[in-house]
């Protein structure tokens, strides 16, 4: 994946009312630490920021342009305003070119698994390292054709190269399994019917 450059300004104000008032303006106030470093806090521009995590995900590396210099940062945590869904607050760690983080990249299912088949999907992410300049946006498992009875473990993920599978090799992802016949569905309604009140 490549940089995504986001221009960002330093915060010099702290606490809940300097946090509204950098919301007001249009921005996100941040925080970026690691590596040891003395956290900075930062305004990101809220339009731009929501754009890169909509098309890009929380993966995307940015490239922050601060006072004149810049830095590489993974978005870590985003926090979300409860009821209106706007973003209050982003935790964002430092990274380095080079670098091996860890990383939880999204599960996606590609195809249609054989007909008269009940595809079951146990995990959503795995977790992996990679580069940190290099990160996968998502992983493809394909289940094209696949029959009942198929169960698809972390370690049948086929990975980008460079990266490495962190979740326990056995973890189950997906589970391919016969659909119940419309024979068994209405036995089973039947059977959760509550039995009719007696008079």
């Amino acid at each position: 994946m490549s940089e995504v450059r986001l221009a960002a300004e330093s915060r010099t104000e702290f606490g809940k009312g300097a946090a509204r008032r950098t919301r007001r303006s249009g921005k996100i106030p941040a925080v970026l630490y690691g590596h040891g470093s003395d956290p900075k806090h930062l305004a990101l521009p809220a339009l731009e920021f929501a754009r890169v995590v909509r098309e890009h995900g929380t993966n995307a590396v940015l490239s922050l342009e601060v006072n004149g210099g810049s830095e590489l940062a993974l978005t870590k945590t985003v926090t979300t305003h409860p009821i209106k869904n706007y973003i209050e607050h982003v935790d964002l760690l430092l990274v380095q070119r080079g670098e091996k983080i860890t990383i939880d990249v999204p599960v996606v299912l590609v195809g249609d698994a054989a007909p008269a088949t009940l595809v079951t999907q146990e995990l959503s992410t795995i977790q992996v390292e990679a580069d940190a300049l290099n990160l996968p946006e998502h992983v493809e498992v394909p289940i094209a054709g696949v029959q009942a009875g198929t169960r698809i473990n972390a370690s049948d993920i086929v990975l980008p190269a460079g990266t490495s599978l962190i979740t326990d090799a056995d973890a189950l992802v997906a589970a391919v399994n016969a659909a119940p016949t419309a024979a068994q569905l209405d036995g089973a309604e039947a059977e959760a019917e509550p039995a009719a009140d007696e008079s």
